[in-house]
């Protein structure tokens, strides 16, 4: 564990899930992180899918593709690593700007540790201030708001939590949309030189179902003002919003597909498509299968030269802007932020 989150003398570690003695820690500011989950095995693929399908097993087709595709990148995906490590980091970062100790709880939405889970953790290590960051930079209602629900149906079960101030989202803050124009301008610069100035950067969000969108869901205005802030910070002049990984369900889905708006390209001049995938902060299966795999074969179908910019990972950069957020969230020790360092301007957050 990081210096800056080790535990005072006598008391147990909450991370462990083990109650803290006494009367807790006065002086802890809590994280609770909160991601989608993946398996960590191929034998946890059919009860993360069936949890996903809200108890509804998949068919054995169903169930197989979704085990093949996980085998296409290695196994297994990287996320949960990713997002263990971004938790720690953040954690860090923050508890050195503040000069107090900050404990960070992960759970996850589709898979153990869920996120009731975290949020018994937390409760039990007692913290002066909590913030709750899901990771994912666009608000919907078909995403960040059902971690912020199950996370406040597990709050009231314990009538001692303490308040948990929620971010609902970060699409726009300046750190972010820095780190996202850097690499895209590194991806625009690592293709041949002939290829670059009719190349087409594509930004990607995962699909949602329409019905969200039409009841008045800002997920799409988010995710066109992410690409428009980063397309102007890159400079560029050709480039799209595209969505990915819809899921199979009657409901139609957000659009347009990403290979959809690749088959497109060729037709109107471009030789090459760097895909920036806006809506997603660290490598997992719709990168590194839906991207990497997929859509490069639909370029390469098409005669596209393809190039993807790197994900945002655990990058100095991006933990950063998630600490920013953090301090801003807590709001009444802004001024013990500032003390410390940290930037003046504040993302817009709900």
């Amino acid at each position: 564990m990081d210096q800056n989150l080790r535990q005072k003398p006598g008391h147990s570690d909450p991370g462990q899930g083990a109650p803290a003695a006494g009367p807790g820690r006065k002086d802890l500011v809590a994280l609770l992180v909160m991601a989608y989950g993946t398996p960590q095995s191929l034998d946890q693929v059919e009860p993360y899918y069936t949890h996903i399908r809200h108890g509804r097993p998949p068919t054995p087709e169903l169930l197989q593709e979704l085990i093949d595709r996980y085998k296409a990148i290695g196994g297994k995906s990287p996320l949960h690593e990713i997002t263990e490590e971004q938790a720690r980091q953040v954690a860090a970062v923050v508890a050195e700007r503040l000069g107090r100790p900050v404990e960070a709880f992960v759970g996850y939405l589709h898979i153990a540790p869920f996120i009731a889970e975290a949020v018994e953790r937390l409760v039990a290590a007692r913290p002066q201030e909590a913030v709750g960051l899901v990771l994912a930079p666009q608000y919907s209602a078909a995403s960040v708001a059902l971690y912020h629900r199950a996370a406040q149906e597990a709050l009231a079960r314990h009538p001692g939590a303490p308040a948990v101030h929620f971010i609902d989202h970060f699409h726009n803050h300046p750190g972010f949309i820095a780190a996202l124009a850097r690499r895209v301008e590194r991806a625009l610069a690592e293709l041949p030189a002939a290829l670059r100035e009719d190349a087409v950067v594509i930004f990607t969000a995962h699909s949602i179902p329409q019905p969200v969108v039409d009841r008045g869901d800002p997920y799409p205005r988010h995710v066109e003002e992410t690409a428009a802030k980063v397309a102007a910070a890159a400079g560029l002049s050709r480039w799209r919003v595209a969505y990915q990984s819809a899921g199979r369900t009657a409901d139609p889905w957000l659009g347009p597909d990403v290979t959809e708006v690749i088959r497109q390209l060729p037709g109107e001049g471009a030789r090459a498509v760097v895909v920036c995938p806006a809506g997603f902060v660290a490598d997992h299966l719709e990168v590194l299968y839906d991207l990497d795999i997929e859509a490069r074969q639909v370029a390469e179908e098409v005669g596209l030269v393809f190039a993807r910019t790197p994900s945002l990972n655990a990058d100095a950069d991006f933990i950063e802007v998630l600490a920013d957020l953090v301090l801003d969230r807590l709001g009444a020790t802004r001024h013990e932020a500032a003390a410390s360092g940290a930037r003046p301007e504040g993302p817009q957050v709900g």
